[in-house]
């Protein structure tokens, strides 16, 4: 079945190449809700802030998905809206999901709210290298006599 559009009358044949900018243009302003920083407040440390207004805590959910942060919001349509007639309308309210790919090592700390900013803090988990020794024991046919020997490998 074919989508019908303004574009669909034979008085507009040959200007097909519109609807398709416009709806290109639609889908980059959905990719681009909510707006959002990334900012290091650290050595080792991240914030990803997103500007969240007319969302409460209960409308947002914040998982890890494998090595995806993904942030959803969706507002409940019974929030007593039902009866109110707008005469102009101007504030987003659709639902909304944004990810994010973590890097190796990249852990999410906490996530908090204020003022219609949604803070979510990441942390880098630097790991101390690990020195080990292994001991150097002679052949299956070697009994020369000699006592083994230990060599320190470092990794890279």
């Amino acid at each position: 079945m074919s989508r019908m559009s303004v574009f669909n009358s034979p008085l507009l044949l040959g200007f097909e190449h519109f609807e398709q900018i416009l709806d290109r243009a639609s889908k980059a302003s959905a990719e681009g809700y909510p707006p959002y920083n990334i900012e290091q407040i650290g050595e080792n440390a991240l914030r990803i802030t997103l500007a969240v207004a007319g969302f409460s805590m209960d409308d947002l959910n914040v998982s890890v998905e494998d090595n995806q942060l993904v942030v959803r919001g969706r507002l409940e349509d019974g929030d007593g809206n039902e009866n109110r007639v707008y005469l102009y309308r101007g504030i987003a309210s659709r639902q909304f999901q944004r990810s994010f790919v973590l890097a190796e090592g990249i852990e999410v700390k906490s996530a908090a709210m204020d003022n219609g900013l949604l803070y979510i803090e990441l942390e880098r988990i630097v790991a101390e290298p690990e020195v080990r020794t292994i001991k150097i024991e002679s052949g299956p046919s070697g009994s020369t006599g000699k006592s083994p020997k230990t060599i320190d490998v470092k990794p890279d």
